[in-house]
């Protein structure tokens, strides 16, 4: 998710689950629950520190400990008399309640999270939400806001607001996410039911992914592997939705090579793949050898938000290494500047 969306989700859940807590609580969630996007941050420096650091280190629940624990004795250092200080847990349980909810939102999407790490490096994702859905925003926003358009009516005609502002508003908007996530996975499901169903140019589907789209439910951005392509095509579900596979992108993989071998099997080709969903490899006739590109599927139209990386290898005629770099995918990198 964007950080706009985390900082409101965080806000929302501090008015709904925690509306007493005190304003350095306040901060602490907002912190907690934005924090870790600032590994975003390392396209910076470079797609390898990209590749390395976006959506892992930060991204998990180690992480997410971590941080709720050291902003719980950040906020709760003795700055006035002892008996007057936050207890630890008024502020820890808050954070790390602010820090799960991040990761829960960013593993309802297509990119990925590192969620086991140190332990493990597989990346978790469940394609329910775009990285920045506009239902939920307007979502989080109502939430937010029509509770205080209402407390300003309440005042002016003189009457008392019962219970802490706003957590009435906050509570029905964190309900209305929680529906709103699981109708999103019931039309996945059904998405994905579509794509497996077809055949790709007389060949069966070896994996299927089908990917949110920002501001619609009901129509989802599929990706199919054969035996010998990947096909790019939108899915629509729900009642009176159709559905036909001709109309696929279809982008073929190319023959098998001892140089393209050798390319997959390089460090950072390696390293590459683990991140990938979809990889897509491309081999060129240089006059030094072959010139391979591996990118992620679909490079047509990004199905996610934020810069690409892609792997260059060059190899001579029989497949030894001469060159090899990580480099941003052409037109993602000034997109997400």
């Amino acid at each position: 998710m964007d950080p706009l969306t985390h900082a409101l989700a965080s806000y929302t859940l501090k008015r709904a689950a925690f509306p007493r807590a005190p304003r350095n609580v306040t901060i602490a969630m907002l912190l907690a629950g934005t924090i870790a996007d600032l590994d975003s941050l390392s396209a910076y420096f470079g797609p390898s520190a990209f590749l390395t650091f976006a959506r892992t280190y930060l991204h998990s629940l180690l992480a997410a400990l971590l941080l709720a624990l050291l902003l719980a004795v950040f906020f709760q250092f003795p700055k006035r008399p002892i008996e007057t200080q936050i207890p630890f847990s008024i502020i820890f349980v808050p954070a790390f309640s602010a820090a799960l909810l991040h990761l829960l939102m960013d593993l309802c999407q297509s990119t990925g999270v590192e969620l086991l790490w140190p332990l493990s490096t597989r990346r978790f994702s469940l394609d329910l939400l775009a990285h920045l859905d506009l239902w939920i925003l307007g979502i989080l926003l109502a939430g937010i806001l029509l509770p205080l358009l209402s407390g300003l009516v309440t005042e002016e005609i003189g009457a008392k607001s019962k219970g802490p502002k706003g957590r009435v508003g906050a509570s029905f908007a964190l309900a209305t996410l929680v529906l709103y996530s699981g109708a999103r996975a019931v039309l996945h499901s059904g998405a994905l039911t579509v794509l497996e169903s077809r055949t790709y140019h007389g060949e069966p589907p070896r994996r299927t992914a089908a990917f949110a789209e920002s501001t619609s439910p009901f129509r989802w951005h599929g990706i199919v592997e054969t035996e010998s392509a990947l096909h790019e095509v939108d899915v629509e579900v729900g009642p009176g939705a159709s559905f036909d596979p001709e109309t696929a992108i279809t982008s073929y993989k190319p023959e098998p090579s001892q140089a393209l071998d050798a390319a997959l099997n390089t460090p950072i080709a390696r390293r590459f793949l683990q991140a990938a969903r979809f990889p897509k490899a491309s081999v060129e006739k240089t006059p030094q050898g072959f010139h391979i590109i591996v990118h992620t599927f679909p490079y047509t139209r990004d199905a996610s938000s934020g810069p690409r990386v892609e792997v260059l290898i060059d190899t001579d005629p029989t497949g030894k290494l001469l060159s090899e770099e990580l480099a941003w995918e052409p037109g993602s990198k000034g997109a997400w500047w």
